[in-house]
């Protein structure tokens, strides 16, 4: 029973933890994906895209201007929390001790240690998931505050430590979420650390809870069923059947309630009492153990009230039932060994209903399911197969991923066919441009330049006007030929020289103000010189990006392949192995039903040929009397 609990515990948490925070918009397209996926459960495809997208951004060569850049650290704390919903808790933890030990805020920290702690429950690292929990301080998500303190108590119920677990379930029986499993879970702890009367008062309470939720209404039934159980056992019948007649009549404990109501009743000698629920339990699902014994307990009630004809008939109809199962186990035997079984647990439309699970029972070329249910419950038979249904879920993944290469070799044919054509004119006239570009490039960098040497050395005349510099031209050739025909007179001299002096004053005088001009005009320049660029990058990213669509894909799709190839072989191997692991533990589960029937029926056998007997007798008496 206490095992089972831990179970129960620890399948709650994975149940009733929260989904993964999502915001109204997102920018980046595949992150908004990822997390369609994972709110729809198909935690394999959120990683899928999520992994990919991150990689994928670790390797541009701008990531601030990648759309994921805004959403890094939740798209990283996202692949964590993906992955421990995937069930791969080595990479989860990797990922969420990242979180705890990067800056990151406290209320998001906190929320790491929390999913840590619960990887380490799951892993039954019950120290590790202690130490984790002791790092939570400071702000709480308020979503996450009862999970914490549930978890906090299954973890103290699994190391022993049933006092500390008690302390927190008291403090959590008020929690809308947790409120009914705290009850119950209280009376447990009090049971397993000796506190009888304390357990069976908590399990009466956790018993009698107002509430119309389906997982609290179902923990009620379990409380009175274990409470009920336990008077049982200890012989307080009385006792026994308030809390036994509490559990609902269409609930999942409703038909082992009703056996032992029945037992308890015939355990204080009420046998008409005892025959009410025995009848209702008799009717139900013939695969069920509970109903399999009512059908021997309903005919031995009735021996015991002397309707001895009426328990040859029950008996009769139980041994033709138990007949009828022995051979259909036969036969379940037998389909499994087929392969039968695996079939039908990996058939899509199954699964794809949450309670696939019970609707193998309606399968009618399926009938080695009829007996599983019990087994399939189980945590480790689960385990196991939730580890084949995932390999047979990658197996279908790589066999449709390999048939898509050819749709991606078909699609980078059809680049190549687009952009060959097309690039060798465009990089003849691109050279063209490119030239023309450095040489204007090499032009704003000497116009900088000289502008920065005219900031500290003054040079008027390199700030003249194409006129001036035309005049100057001039004046100076008139001096140079005077000068070597020797005929320069004074008086030209001078007006040379005045010339000069009024296209100098002109300079000086105005140079300030060029300057301010010509800076103007440099850094407007400078403005036109980041546009092209900035063009210019652009087009040569566009260029490397259309080549690189069709380029360089030929390695990669080979060795993708070839990685496909060998993974699908491998997953072939284990999914052999998990198979054949998982066949042998429900061919083991269906020999032992067979065998259990086999000896219901000896029993109904010779309870039939007493029953007989007896009847007989007593007609036989009735026919002496006068």
């Amino acid at each position: 029973m206490f095992r089972s609990l831990k179970f129960a515990t620890g399948l709650l948490l994975t149940t009733l933890a929260a989904p993964p925070a999502v915001s109204e918009e997102h920018e980046d397209l595949y992150y908004g994906e990822a997390l369609y996926f994972a709110y729809q459960g198909q935690y394999f495809e959120a990683l899928e895209r999520l992994d990919t997208e991150v990689k994928q951004h670790d390797d541009v060569d701008e990531p601030e201007l990648d759309s994921l850049f805004a959403y890094m650290d939740d798209a990283e704390f996202s692949l964590g929390d993906f992955e421990l919903r995937y069930r791969m808790h080595h990479r989860a933890g990797r990922a969420i001790k990242a979180v705890l030990e990067g800056a990151v805020d406290e209320v998001v920290r906190n929320d790491a240690a929390y999913r840590l702690a619960r990887i380490h429950f799951q892993k039954q690292q019950m120290e590790d998931a202690l130490l984790a929990l002791d790092r939570i301080q400071g702000e709480i998500p308020r979503s996450i505050r009862d999970d914490i303190e549930f978890l906090r108590a299954n973890v103290y119920l699994a190391q022993g430590k049933q006092l500390e677990s008690a302390e927190v379930l008291k403090r959590l029986q008020d929690s809308d979420e947790y409120g009914g499993f705290a009850s119950y879970n209280l009376g447990i702890a009090y049971l397993q650390n000796g506190q009888r009367t304390a357990a069976l008062e908590q399990l009466d309470r956790a018993g009698q809870i107002n509430t119309d939720d389906a997982s609290e209404l179902a923990i009620r039934d379990k409380a009175n069923l274990v409470l009920g159980s336990i008077l049982l056992e200890d012989g307080e019948f009385e006792r026994a059947l308030p809390p036994l007649d509490r559990v609902r009549l269409d609930g999942p404990f409703s038909n082992q309630a009703l056996l032992k109501a029945g037992w308890a009743s015939m355990s204080v000698n009420d046998i008409e009492r005892a025959v009410v629920p025995w009848s209702i339990l008799a009717e139900r699902e013939v695969t069920d153990s509970a109903t399999q014994e009512a059908l021997l307990a309903l005919p031995y009630a009735y021996s015991k009230l002397n309707i001895h004809g009426r328990a040859a008939i029950h008996y009769g109809r139980a041994l033709d039932s138990f007949g009828v199962e022995i051979k259909k186990l036969g036969t379940s035997i037998e389909s499994i060994r087929d392969g039968k079984f695996l079939e039908a647990l990996i058939r899509e439309e199954i699964r794809q209903n949450k309670d696939w699970v019970i609707r193998l029972r309606s399968l009618p070329e399926a009938p080695e399911t009829y007996y599983l249910m019990e087994l399939l419950a189980s945590h480790d038979f689960q385990t196991g197969l939730q580890n084949y249904l995932d390999l047979a879920d990658l197996r279908r993944k790589l066999l449709t991923w390999r048939r898509d290469f050819d749709a991606y070799d078909e699609m980078v044919n059809i680049r190549a066919d687009h952009y060959a054509p097309l690039l060798p004119d465009v990089d003849e006239e691109f050279r063209k441009l490119d030239s023309r570009m450095r040489l204007r490039v090499e032009q704003h960098k000497m116009l900088v330049k000289r502008r920065d040497d005219l900031l500290t050395t003054p040079r008027p005349e390199f700030l003249a006007t194409p006129e001036e510099l035309q005049i100057l031209a001039r004046i100076e050739a008139v001096e140079a030929r005077l000068a070597a025909d020797g005929a320069i007179s004074e008086q030209s001299a001078l007006r040379l020289q005045r010339l000069k002096g009024i296209l100098g004053y002109t300079l000086q005088t105005e140079y300030h103000a060029r300057l301010t001009e010509f800076d103007r005009n440099v850094r407007s320049l400078d403005q036109a010189m980041v546009m092209v660029q900035a063009e210019y990058d652009e087009y040569v990213r566009n260029r490397q990006a259309a080549t690189h669509s069709y380029e360089g894909y030929d390695k990669p799709m080979r060795r993708l392949r070839a990685e496909v190839d060998v993974s699908v072989d491998k997953i072939d191997q284990l999914m052999a192995r998990q198979g054949h692991l998982l066949e042998g533990l429900a061919i083991n589960e269906l020999v032992t039903r067979r065998e259990h029937l086999e000896d219901y029926g000896d029993k109904a056998r010779f309870a039939l040929a007493d029953s007989y007997d007896r009847a007989t007798q007593a007609q036989a008496k009735l026919g002496e009397a006068p």
